[in-house]
């Protein structure tokens, strides 16, 4: 009974916010703001969440009796309820999967040569050649990038082969990854046809493969957390054998550690996740469970203080962290400016130029935020913070709509991710979409040996792809992913299955932090494509009989 009552309040919770998700993802997409006295959106609202509530509750119940019903997306083997023997995973299993993926990248590699240098990668390169760095993008990745292209041209005389030369590494790191996810899944039952399904989901999904091949941190960084992911489920399920191999341990530090020098957002997630973590073990807080959690944190901590001292950082970037109030105080400028009072406009003016609060734009906060005062945010912050709370009690709607322009893509399915729309970057203006950057920044140069797979990723990344393909673009959106993820969690938690939760904790905290970003973007959540096979591996009937837990996923 009391499971029943969790059950209902779980469902009604994903009815909630699924329903809130579409309906006011409807109306930022179509009216930039949230109309709370829409009476017909409002009615919209309610059914959506009855209908979602019970629905889900009926989806759920019906799940937990079906035995069938636990053959989680198909892929996984029922041999050991009908007697077979499991099928044997081979010593070479992991170089295999490697090498298709590699051959499957190898051909958009091509296409797209010398890969997609994008997404700030200028900058970076510029910071390694004219040894002036900051803290602005992770050093870690920084110096990677930077170096890599910079020693090859040295050598070569060609910036083509430098770029192309750290994508390849980057995509044998990140393709390596995926190879190890998938034979850690076939150590779990997966057979050999649900093998092939997700060799090509990470060696062709579009998302995935961009992202395999540019240059941005992002590729890395959600390599790193899937993981982590796979090294916490293989905690939660045996966490004395876990904490007794000495490997396993020095694994986990060492990719806890790595996995935030390639996103600082990832830190603030690991260190939130600790406290569920340690509430979860709590039976093993005498074993090395505490310190193998805390050390990736001052590991962190000393790698970025030694980096920064040593590369002579300039500055600190706090328009990084402020990017919701800049944002906010931005639009009340740009709307409600009549209400503000000649002293506000003035300290306003103070962090933020005049020229930058007339460039607002509703989903991306680049623009404004750019020239923002760090000298004197850091003499007077209190200033800042008056003007903010200020502002909040007139315009506290102002402000809602504010946050939300700017991060709605990451939860409503069919957002139309062009938050870019106007602006003119190397090789082209963002028009129909910018869903992915796509170009190769200077000093490098598209040089295409395949040009039908280089038209094929132009359309999807600033194409018409979007608008042509509205059904099949559900499934490269964030905010169908988010859903499918809370779904599952959510019915796990309505279990009690906390083992099966735990693992995700970081995503799911990584994918809030994002919420607080400047815009969105696929590259700030690209995770959730690449850390979906786990859940589904995390639901098979194999895991559940193995664990004897025939009524949970």
């Amino acid at each position: 009974m009391k499971n029943d009552r969790l059950a209902w309040l779980l469902s009604g919770l994903f009815g909630v916010l699924s329903a809130v998700f579409i309906v006011f993802g409807y109306q930022l997409e179509k009216s930039d703001s949230i109309n709370l006295s829409d009476q017909n959106s409002l009615l919209v609202l309610a059914l959506m969440i009855a209908v979602f509530a019970i629905d889900t509750k009926h989806i759920w119940d019906n799940y937990t009796q079906s035995f069938y019903g636990r053959k989680f997306m198909g892929t996984f083997r029922l041999e050991k309820i009908f007697g077979k023997a499991a099928e044997p995973v081979k010593k070479n299993d992991f170089f295999v999967n490697w090498i298709l993926l590699i051959v499957l990248n190898m051909p958009v590699f091509l296409g797209v040569f010398p890969g997609f240098f994008v997404y700030d990668a200028q900058d970076e390169l510029m910071e390694v050649i004219t040894r002036s760095f900051s803290t602005h993008h992770p050093l870690l990745h920084v110096l990677f990038l930077g170096g890599t292209i910079a020693l090859v041209h040295k050598l070569t005389g060609s910036w083509n082969v430098g770029i192309a030369t750290y994508v390849f590494i980057q995509m044998l790191v990140i393709t390596a990854v995926f190879a190890y996810v998938i034979t850690f899944m076939r150590k779990k039952g997966l057979r050999q046809k649900g093998k092939l399904l997700w060799i090509l989901y990470y060696g062709v999904f579009p998302t995935i493969v961009m992202f395999t091949l540019c240059s941005c941190k992002d590729g890395l960084f959600s390599a790193l957390l899937v993981l982590l992911t796979v090294l916490l489920i293989e905690l939660t399920e045996d966490s004395e054998a876990f904490l007794s191999n000495k490997r396993k341990i020095a694994t986990f530090i060492c990719v806890a550690t790595l996995m935030p020098c390639f996103r600082h957002n990832g830190f603030y997630a690991y260190l939130v996740f600790i406290p569920f973590a340690l509430i979860y073990f709590r039976k093993q807080l005498k074993s090395f469970l505490i310190p193998m959690l805390v050390i990736p944190v001052v590991l962190y901590l000393i790698i970025s203080s030694v980096l920064a001292a040593a590369l002579g950082c300039q500055g600190t970037h706090h328009q990084e962290k402020l990017t919701v109030p800049i944002m906010q105080i931005a639009r009340v400028y740009t709307y409600d400016r009549d209400s503000m009072t000649q002293e506000e406009i003035a300290t306003l003016k103070e962090y933020i130029p005049e020229e930058n609060l007339n460039l607002y734009t509703a989903r991306v906060s680049d623009l404004v935020k750019v020239s923002f005062n760090n000298d004197k945010y850091e003499q007077d912050s209190n200033s800042f913070w008056k003007l903010w709370f200020s502002l909040l009690k007139k315009h506290p709607m102002t402000y809602m709509n504010a946050w939300m322009l700017t991060s709605y893509g990451y939860w409503y399915p069919a957002a139309n991710i062009n938050v870019y729309k106007g602006t003119t970057v190397f090789t082209f203006t963002y028009d129909e979409s910018s869903y992915f950057g796509y170009e190769v920044e200077q000093p490098g140069e598209r040089t295409s040996f395949i040009p039908a797979i280089d038209e094929l990723y132009r359309y999807i990344s600033i194409g018409s792809f979007h608008d042509d393909n509205l059904v099949l673009s559900l499934l490269f959106a964030p905010g169908l992913m988010i859903i499918i993820f809370m779904f599952t969690l959510l019915y796990r938690i309505s279990q009690k299955n906390y083992k099966r939760v735990l693992p995700f904790v970081p995503v799911m905290l990584t994918w809030l932090t994002v919420l607080l970003g400047p815009t969105y973007l696929p590259r700030y959540v690209l995770y959730l494509w690449t850390v979906l096979p786990l859940l589904m591996i995390t639901g098979s009937v194999t895991d559940l009989i193995k664990n004897n837990r025939y009524d949970n996923i």
